[in-house]
C-alpha cells in the first residue's frame, strides 16, 4: 500500500508542476528521496520510539525489518531530512519544499492506513458499537477499526483541508504549518480510540507514545502558521516556487 500512495502522490504532484519552475527530473528525485526518508526513517523511529529496549539488546534488531514495525513520526523526520537535503540541491527553501510537499503526504497516509487494517494491525481499543471489528491476531474481542478512523482523518479529511488551503496563495510555511497542526490533531484524537503498545502503555493523564510525540507537533504546527503570517508578504508564488 506504501507504492500505491506514492504513484498517487507522484500523479498528484505532476498536477501541482506547472505552479513552479522545476523540472520532472527534480520533482522525481523529491519524491524519490522523500520516499526512501520515510522508509528509512519510519523503520528507525519505531525502533528507537517505541521498541529502544529491544535495540539496546540486540542492534541488529533495526535490520530485522521483516519483524515488522513503522513509525509516522520516525517518518516525518526522515521526509524533513530528505527535504533540508533537496532544498539545497534545488536552490529553494525547506519551507517552500514543505508546503509544496505537505497536501500530497495524506494520500500515502490513507494508503497505509487502508494496508494496516488489511493486515489486520495496529486494532483499536474493545468496544460495542455496531461497527466493530474482530481482528484474528487480537483475541475475540470486538475492536475499534481505528485505522479505518485515521484513514478517514490523516487520509481523506486532512487531504480536502490541505489541497483547498494550498490552492490559493499562502504565506511561506503556512501549508507546511496546517499539515503539522491538523496531523497532529487528528492522531492525537484517535489514539483514544487505538489499542496502546503493550509494552509501552499508557503514561500520565491517559496519553500514549503517539499523542506525546504529537503534542511537539501541533506546537510546531500553531507556531508556523503563526510565523508566516507574521510576516505575510513572503507568499508562495503559484507560478514559481
Amino acid at each position: 500500500m506504501y507504492l500505491v500512495g506514492f504513484i498517487a502522490a507522484y500523479l498528484l504532484a505532476q498536477k501541482r508542476l506547472s505552479q513552479t519552475n522545476w523540472s520532472r527530473e527534480q520533482l522525481s528525485d523529491l519524491l524519490f528521496w522523500s520516499f526512501v526518508g520515510v522508509i528509512l526513517g519510519g523503520r528507525i523511529g519505531y525502533v528507537l520510539f517505541y521498541q529502544f529496549g529491544m535495540f539496546l539488546d540486540d542492534p541488529l534488531y533495526l535490520f530485522k525489518i521483516w519483524a515488522g514495525g513503522m513509525s509516522f513520526h520516525g517518518g516525518l523526520l526522515g521526509v524533513l531530512t530528505a527535504l533540508f537535503w533537496r532544498a539545497k540541491c534545488m536552490n529553494t527553501t525547506f519551507l517552500r519544499l514543505g508546503d509544496f510537499v505537505a497536501p500530497l503526504v495524506p494520500i500515502g497516509l490513507g494508503a497505509g492506513r487502508i494496508g494496516n487494517f488489511l493486515n489486520a494491525e495496529l486494532w483499536g481499543r474493545s468496544t460495542d458499537v455496531p461497527w466493530a471489528v474482530i481482528f484474528p491476531n487480537a483475541g475475540n474481542i470486538p475492536r475499534h477499526p481505528s485505522q479505518l478512523y485515521e484513514f478517514a482523518l490523516e487520509g481523506v479529511l486532512l487531504f480536502i483541508i490541505l489541497w483547498l488551503y494550498s490552492a490559493k496563495k499562502r504565506p511561506v510555511g503556512a501549508v507546511s504549518g496546517l499539515f503539522l497542526l491538523g496531523y497532529g490533531t487528528f492522531r492525537f484524537i484517535v489514539e483514544y480510540f487505538r489499542e496502546p503498545d503493550a509494552h509501552i502503555g499508557l503514561y500520565q493523564m491517559g496519553l500514549s507514545q503517539g499523542q506525546l510525540l504529537c503534542l511537539p507537533m501541533i506546537a510546531l504546527g500553531i507556531g508556523l502558521i503563526a510565523r508566516a503570517y507574521m510576516r505575510g508578504k513572503d507568499h508562495v508564488e503559484q507560478q514559481k516556487i
